[in-house]
């Protein structure tokens, strides 16, 4: 059975909900993002990383953000799936975060998931098929 990680910030329990949503679906061990650190990528075959649109849809800049940079470099070759919501916008920073990852030789396992504010039971079912996706 593959070692499945969920890596999560949440400022409203938006992304929170789809972090568990996803765990559950494939058995994770769930991390928020303070939790986190790029010394235990390697222990993982696949990871989920679930960070919500902020200012001008941007990656959560003092926690998730820090930490995901340091991880970068130990992405080549990882499973990897990305997830988060947002308030506005139109998903421009899950564009740019599935584009981070592909340069830094990373995974996509399956398509992101994004909604826009709380997850409704569509978005939560595609949560679930993303964590079926990293097994």
């Amino acid at each position: 059975m593959s070692q499945i990680a969920v890596v999560y910030w949440s400022g409203t329990g938006h992304t929170q909900a789809m972090a568990e949503a996803v765990a559950k679906a494939c058995g994770a061990q769930l991390f928020t993002a303070e939790e986190f650190s790029a010394d235990q990528v390697a222990k993982y075959d696949a990871i989920a990383f679930g960070c919500p649109a902020m200012g001008a849809e941007v990656l959560e800049e003092s926690e998730f953000r820090p930490m995901f940079d340091a991880c970068k470099p130990h992405l080549q070759g990882k499973k990897i799936a990305l997830f988060g919501s947002y308030g506005w916008g139109d998903g421009e920073w899950m564009r740019n975060w599935e584009e981070d990852c592909i340069s830094a030789g990373a995974t996509l396992a399956c398509g992101s998931v994004i909604c826009q504010d709380d997850p409704d039971d569509s978005a939560l079912a595609e949560c679930e098929a993303l964590g079926k996706a990293l097994q």
